[in-house]
């Protein structure tokens, strides 16, 4: 099924098929599907305010009609960033270990064709998707608040509910084993249920062009999920698949090494921003 979902998705960002009405729509339930399967089972009532925010599929096709040229290649390569990373996550073999940290915390990579080495973290989280998804997307500008590996993400274009077009600065590691980097990327949010995803890649944008004396690398498809845990629904099972090209001459061995340890602080870091707002929540209602 995802090798035929993905080169339906691929035929619409040809220019000549792009007003083929159905073939839009064809490929708009052939990732539905497809994002229903990887959420696997759950409450199958939609969060309402997912209703509200025009997340169903017969919502998003009526949005479409009013999206320029350019409007609708960046919601394409968002759902076409998405589609490939469930076909990733979707592969349960081939996974190395690359590190379990103490609290089970753990980093897995696969290397794919055309691609390269990819990585994976894998945690639970006390926290409901919903916080972690308000968290990451609707306040994504001020990840570099509370995460010391990103200096700023700054939202370039949005388009409709589910698409944005980013530009991050990621800070230089310690020591300045690999120096900062910038990146451009079209990303794509969707709920499915109770389980949400934030996937991305990297894009071209007017409004940020190469930045001199800024290495420009590139990312992708990458995706974050937050499921609620079977057990305990106000628990997350976070995943994050992870592939960049840094650019530059730095040895792949120390490029691997510190994206499964970048992938293990973030999920730090967000531990203890998520507690912060509860601390914060709490003086407040006192």
């Amino acid at each position: 099924m995802l090798p035929a979902t993905f080169k339906l998705c691929a035929g619409i960002s040809y220019r000549h098929m792009r007003n083929m009405t159905g073939l839009r729509k064809n490929a708009m339930v052939a990732i539905h599907h497809e994002l229903n399967r990887l959420a696997g089972p759950g409450p199958s009532n939609w969060i309402s305010q997912v209703r509200r925010r025009s997340s169903l599929l017969s919502s998003r096709i009526k949005e479409e009609d009013g999206y320029s040229e350019e409007e609708m290649s960046y919601v394409k390569q968002g759902e076409n960033a998405l589609q490939k990373a469930i076909g990733i996550l979707s592969e349960q073999d081939g996974w190395t270990i690359e590190t379990v940290a103490a609290n089970g915390d753990k980093v897995l990579s696969k290397v794919l064709p055309d691609i390269g080495k990819v990585f994976k973290l894998e945690v639970m989280l006390e926290q409901h998707p919903e916080n972690l998804y308000e968290e990451l997307v609707g306040n994504m500008e001020q990840m570099g608040e509370w995460n010391p590996n990103v200096k700023q993400v700054k939202i370039l274009q949005k388009i409709g509910q589910d698409t944005m077009v980013t530009h991050e600065v990621s800070a230089e590691t310690p020591g300045n084993v690999v120096g900062p980097r910038d990146f451009v990327s079209v990303r794509c949010a969707k709920r499915r249920g109770s389980t949400c995803f934030l996937a991305g890649m990297s894009t071209q944008h007017p409004r940020m062009p190469e930045q001199r004396g800024v290495v420009r690398a590139e990312n992708g498809p990458t995706c974050i999920v937050m499921k609620p845990c079977a057990e305990d629904p106000n628990k997350t099972k976070f995943t994050w698949l992870l592939s960049i090209d840094l650019k530059g001459w730095i040895p792949k061995t120390i490029i691997h090494k510190v994206l499964s340890q970048t992938q293990v602080d973030f999920a730090n870091h967000l531990r203890q921003r998520m507690a912060n707002n509860v601390s914060m929540e709490m003086a407040h209602a006192c």
